[in-house]
């Protein structure tokens, strides 16, 4: 999977301009241009009610908006090259057209006004559902810091996910960062007698197998170190423990049968509801 920009989504909120800053990061680290993006739908359909010059403060705040992002991003990352654009659609139509860009989309937890909805649940999980790119939702509280524990963890499970793979080293080795590949399992349960046996050993030995199978691309000379871990538990409480004090957390995620959009399950909805880091969400090739 190619990356050729970073695009962040702004509306002006605190949770958008968290994200350009992370965008910001993330397209310096990768030696990428950083793409701001705007969505008014009323800027192509209400021209056919409204003159110019009632339109003329709504284009302005949005211009504002979009400025002022752009400021802040140069501001951070001055020798990133940084685009605004103003998408003449509704918020989904909008996020999802970027795919003609092959970004990384970044998105705050919450919005208003241009993206209204940025809410998990609404537009921002629909979005992850449905995007032929990678999403990365920007969870935690604050301003995103320089990477200060430099770890990237891979959440991996028991599907092929070569492209969640792909990123996860990009972004450990773009941020020199060390990167942990996590896989949850449970004892294999024999129900066959009067009583129920656990099999811890078979049921370890093949999660272990599962994760020394996870072929990584070339590392080169990188700094990265790569640790493999297999945990007895539950996906979600694993992979939360594993995102404490990381820098991103990434998961992959497969297309349903017959329909269009990702299988997101159970545990990437948990981890982009309460993960303490941002979450990256990558489609299956």
């Amino acid at each position: 999977m190619t990356i050729a920009c970073v695009v962040a989504a702004v509306d002006g909120s605190p949770e958008s301009l968290r994200a350009v800053d992370w965008a910001a990061d993330d397209a310096f680290r990768r030696g990428l241009g950083l793409r701001l993006v705007h969505a008014c739908l009323w800027e192509r359909y209400e021209q056919e009610t409204l003159d110019d010059s009632e339109l003329a403060p709504e284009r302005k705040a949005v211009q504002e908006i979009l400025d002022s992002a752009g400021e802040r991003a140069v501001k951070r990352r001055p020798g990133v090259p940084v685009e605004t654009e103003l998408l003449a659609e509704d918020v989904l139509s909008a996020l999802l057209g970027l795919q003609r860009h092959s970004p990384l989309l970044v998105l705050g937890t919450r919005g208003h006004g241009g993206f209204p909805g940025l809410l998990l649940g609404s537009v921002a999980l629909r979005v992850t559902a449905r995007a032929p790119y990678p999403v990365v939702v920007v969870r935690g509280e604050g301003a995103p810091a320089e990477p200060g524990h430099r770890r990237v963890v891979l959440g991996v499970g028991p599907h092929d996910a070569s492209a969640a793979v792909d990123l996860a080293v990009e972004e450990a080795v773009a941020g020199h960062a060390d990167l942990e590949l996590v896989h949850a399992w449970h004892p294999d349960v024999d129900l066959s007698g009067m009583s129920v046996l656990m099999d811890v050993g078979a049921a370890s030995d093949r999660a272990q197998s599962l994760l020394n199978a996870v072929r990584l691309p070339d590392l080169g000379d990188t700094e990265v170190e790569v640790r493999r871990k297999a945990e007895q538990a539950r996906p979600a409480p694993a992979l939360l423990r594993a995102a404490a004090g990381a820098d991103l957390l990434v998961v992959g995620a497969h297309r349903r049968r017959g329909h269009p959009g990702l299988q997101l399950g159970s545990v990437n909805h948990a981890m982009l509801h309460h993960a303490p880091c941002p979450v990256a969400v990558v489609p299956a090739l």
